[in-house]
C-alpha cells in the first residue's frame, strides 16, 4: 500500500472535521493527492505529517470560501452527516465527529478549528500543527487554548452510553411515527431545540423550532403528511450509526430523504434535534453501505 493510500482515511477525517462536509472533504483529499503526486517525495521524511500539512492547507482554503457561501444559505446550516461504524466504541473517537461537536466547531475561526482538530482529535504536536497551518508554535498554542476553552464551555459535561442513546432514539422514532404528542412531550426537555436543514431545496423550517410543545407538534405533524411527494406509508426509517452515535435515516421513493440525530441532557431527555434533509448533504449516507442497528 502506498504512503498516500495508508493515510487516506486520516486525510478524509481531518478534512471533514475542518469543513463539516463529506463532499468537500473528498475534494480536499483529491487535491492533496494531486499535490502529493507532483511533490519530490524522496525528500519527505514523514509522509503522515507532510500529507496532513497539505490537506489542512487545502481544507482551510475551502473553508474560507465555504463560509462566504454560507452567508446566503437558506435556513439553518448543519454539517453533512456521515455513516460511521458501530464497532467504534471509543467515546472520544465517536464524539470527535458528533454533529453536536461539528456544529460547535462552526463558531471557531478557521485557524482555531484546524488547530483544535489536529490537536484534540489526532494528537499532533504543536510543532507539527505549526508546520501544517503555517504559523508559529506560540500562535498555535494560543489558538489551541482559545478553541479548547470555547468548546469545553459549551459541550455537554456528561455522556450517555451507546445503548442508552440507541434506546432513546428508538423510542423517539416510535412516538414521532405514531404522532404520539404526549409521549413525545415526556421525552423532550422543556427548552428542546429542533434544527432543520433543507437548504431551501426541500420543505423545512427556516428557523429553529424551540420548546417541547412546539417541537412535539411539529414532529407529530410531519409524520402524518406527505413529504417531497412521498406519503408516510411509503417511507421507511432505519436506525444507523451517524457521526459516531445512533441516528435515524429516512428513505422514500428509492432515495434517502433525511437524517435525524438527538442530543440528550443530563436527565436523559432530548435537548437538541438535528434534522438534515438538503439533498446535497445526503450523498455520503446514500453511497455507503452499512448494516442497520435496527429496523422498526
Amino acid at each position: 500500500m502506498s504512503d498516500f493510500d495508508s493515510h487516506r482515511s486520516l486525510l478524509f477525517t481531518v478534512a471533514y472535521r475542518i469543513l463539516g462536509s463529506a463532499a468537500d472533504a473528498e475534494d480536499a483529499v483529491q487535491d492533496t493527492w494531486l499535490k502529493w503526486s507532483a511533490a519530490d517525495r524522496s525528500r519527505v521524511a514523514d509522509p503522515r505529517a507532510y500529507l496532513a500539512r497539505i490537506v489542512t492547507t487545502v481544507a482551510l482554503d475551502r473553508l474560507r470560501s465555504a463560509r462566504a457561501r454560507r452567508e446566503t444559505y437558506i435556513g439553518p446550516w448543519l454539517p453533512e452527516p456521515i455513516l460511521t461504524s458501530s464497532a467504534a466504541d471509543d467515546v472520544a473517537a465517536a464524539e470527535s465527529v458528533s454533529l453536536a461537536l461539528m456544529v460547535l466547531l462552526e463558531s471557531l475561526s478557521p485557524l482555531e478549528r484546524a488547530v483544535f482538530v489536529l490537536k484534540e482529535a489526532f494528537a499532533f504536536s504543536y510543532a507539527e500543527i505549526a508546520s501544517a497551518v503555517g504559523r508559529s508554535e506560540d500562535s498555535v498554542r494560543q489558538a489551541a487554548h482559545r478553541a479548547r476553552g470555547h468548546v469545553q464551555a459549551r459541550r455537554p459535561r456528561f455522556h450517555r452510553t451507546r445503548a442508552q442513546q440507541e434506546a432513546v432514539t428508538a423510542r423517539f422514532l416510535a412516538a414521532a411515527s405514531g404522532g404520539d404528542i404526549n409521549r413525545l412531550m415526556e421525552m423532550l426537555a422543556p427548552d428542546v431545540t429542533l434544527w432543520t436543514d433543507g437548504g431551501g431545496k426541500v420543505r423545512q423550517a427556516l428557523r429553529p423550532v424551540t420548546g417541547a410543545a412546539r417541537v412535539a407538534t411539529w414532529m407529530a405533524g410531519v409524520s402524518s403528511r406527505p413529504y417531497e411527494g412521498v406519503s408516510p406509508s411509503d417511507m421507511t426509517a432505519t436506525l444507523l450509526e451517524l457521526n459516531g452515535a445512533p441516528g435515524i435515516v429516512f428513505h422514500g421513493a428509492g432515495r434517502v430523504i433525511g437524517t435525524l440525530t438527538l442530543v440528550l441532557d443530563e436527565t436523559g431527555r432530548i435537548a437538541t434535534i438535528h434534522n438534515i434533509a438538503n439533498p446535497d448533504k445526503l450523498a455520503d449516507v446514500t453511497r455507503r453501505s452499512v448494516h442497520p442497528l435496527e429496523s422498526p
